[in-house]
């Protein structure tokens, strides 16, 4: 489950992409100012940023080329009321990797988004599917298997499997399972991540020489495939 950052102003804009993202099972934080969205930014992780290009505080172009000097690699769609070619040079020069003109149809909008988590590092899936250690998961129907039968996961649960497929192989922190996975004004804390893996491995089967989610003591978890 990708987790994405709202940069909007306008707070009716903002609740309509918002609620465009979350019916489609997206993680969505909102903020209406350039410093508000640096903040977030430094706090939390995310999978794409729609940013407006103005804002209160500190124009989007701003945000945008001090995100990308720190480091910051998310796909970033700004979002412009500005049809001038020279405005979107600006922006593309400051690191920005696509443009939306308002007035602009909401079909658009998720359609970029969609192409945009696709291209960002990880999130690339074939047919919808994600599979590793005898685990299938299918995206779009939100449905997991294992060894050809049915798991049934509670709507987290699946969110945190699949970070684990997008990532296999990787350790991460309890810290940074919260950042990408939970909501940010979600309470979460690491005995929250256990608690979750725990139940994880019991739905999948985990045994002692298949763990299946792995502990890093000292660091954090792994999805391991055997």
């Amino acid at each position: 489950m990708s987790k994405i950052l709202v940069v909007e102003d306008h707070n009716e804009m903002s609740e309509l992409i918002r609620d465009s993202l979350l019916a489609l099972s997206y993680l969505v934080d909102t903020v209406t100012s350039g410093p508000e969205a640096l903040n977030k930014l430094r706090m939390y992780e995310y999978d794409l940023i729609v940013l407006d290009l103005n804002l209160p505080g500190l124009c989007g172009i701003d945000v945008c080329r001090t995100y990308r000097q720190h480091g910051g690699n998310a796909p970033i769609l700004m979002l412009t009321g500005n049809r001038t070619l020279g405005d979107k040079e600006t922006g593309f020069d400051a690191g920005a990797d696509d443009y939306l003109t308002k007035p602009f149809h909401f079909r658009e909008l998720i359609a970029r988004v969609k192409a945009m988590i696709r291209r960002g590092p990880g999130q690339s899936s074939r047919q919808g599917v994600l599979t590793a250690g005898g685990i299938s998961l299918y995206l779009q129907e939100h449905r997991v298997m294992k060894n050809g039968l049915e798991i049934l996961l509670l709507p987290k649960e699946f969110a945190l499997l699949e970070f684990f497929l997008r990532h296999a192989g990787q350790v991460f922190s309890a810290e940074a399972l919260i950042q990408r996975v939970w909501d940010s004004e979600k309470d979460a804390s690491p005995e929250t991540i256990r608690s979750y893996i725990t139940r994880l491995r019991n739905k999948l089967g985990s045994t002692k020489e298949n763990p299946i989610i792995m502990t890093v003591h000292g660091v954090g978890y792994k999805f391991w495939s055997g």
